[in-house]
């Protein structure tokens, strides 16, 4: 597939959870079973017939789950809780990239207050309308959802405090640009808070891609040390990797923080 094929594979794939979960079904998102339930489908292909815990809402507290809107949490379809390692502070201004149904969203527009702000960016159009049907039912005022890619971020350098992402990275087709983006818009000494799939240093591509497909947070996801030398190519310090428990056979979802340093530049 080319990558503009692969792009919009996911976007039908997460287009097609978005309208699932408006209609009242739960989305999934990670490696499917071999066996599914019939006619069953997801935004990553067929339904498994069982919940993978290492996906969905399961990963938030219980009364992070209580405190939203039911449809919020049945569209997570990460594979951590950004939020949870972000450290936000209130009055902070928070971009969530790939921001889905908006569940990391809400849950930063509570911590940052209403002095701050929490913005939302998704490329695709039906997440976008349930993630603002979400923030109306939460009466969330200090939130935007911007459409948009996370290869080219529509919002001005330096104007952005905290920059999370859950389990949305592993999908992009130009991670250089994604690193690079999240390093522009971040003001000097702003962090970086991100859930992602990552691949242990040994497994090559194709070894990736056979433990699941890329719509599934696998084939696309970069090894440890790839990581870590993007975000420092993109001009990050203070890198930080931690992984938090397995998705695939030498796959894991991780915890990763990283600065953009005070004296860092960013055209």
């Amino acid at each position: 597939m080319t990558e503009a094929d692969l792009r919009e594979t996911v976007r039908r794939r997460y287009a097609a959870a978005a309208v699932k979960v408006s209609e009242g079904a739960t989305a999934c998102c990670g490696p499917a079973p071999a066996e599914v339930a019939e006619g069953a489908a997801s935004c990553c292909g067929p339904a498994p017939v069982e919940v993978d815990d290492n996906f969905g809402p399961t990963l938030y507290a219980a009364d992070e789950r209580e405190a939203l809107p039911a449809e919020a949490v049945a569209a997570s379809l990460g594979c951590g809780n950004p939020t949870a390692v972000a450290d936000l502070n209130p009055g902070e201004r928070v971009l969530d990239l790939g921001s889905g149904g908006g569940i990391d969203v809400l849950l930063s527009a509570r911590r940052v207050g209403p002095s701050g702000k929490a913005y939302g960016l998704d490329m695709t159009d039906e997440m976008l309308s349930l993630a603002r049907a979400n923030a109306a039912k939460a009466g969330a005022t200090n939130v935007e959802f911007l459409k948009g890619t996370i290869e080219a971020i529509p919002l001005p350098s330096n104007s952005i405090d905290v920059v999370i992402s859950n389990c949305v990275i592993n999908l992009s087709t130009d991670k250089p640009a994604v690193f690079a983006e999240s390093f522009r818009v971040l003001r000097p000494g702003g962090r970086l808070g991100i859930s992602d799939v990552l691949a242990d240093d040994h497994l090559s591509p194709a070894q990736r891609a056979e433990r699941g497909d890329y719509v599934g947070c696998i084939a696309g996801a970069l090894s440890f040390a790839e990581y870590r030398a993007g975000l420092t190519a993109a001009g990050f310090t203070s890198i930080e990797i931690t992984p938090t428990h397995p998705v695939a056979d030498g796959m894991h979802s991780a915890l990763v923080r990283a600065v953009r340093p005070v004296d860092g530049s960013a055209e």
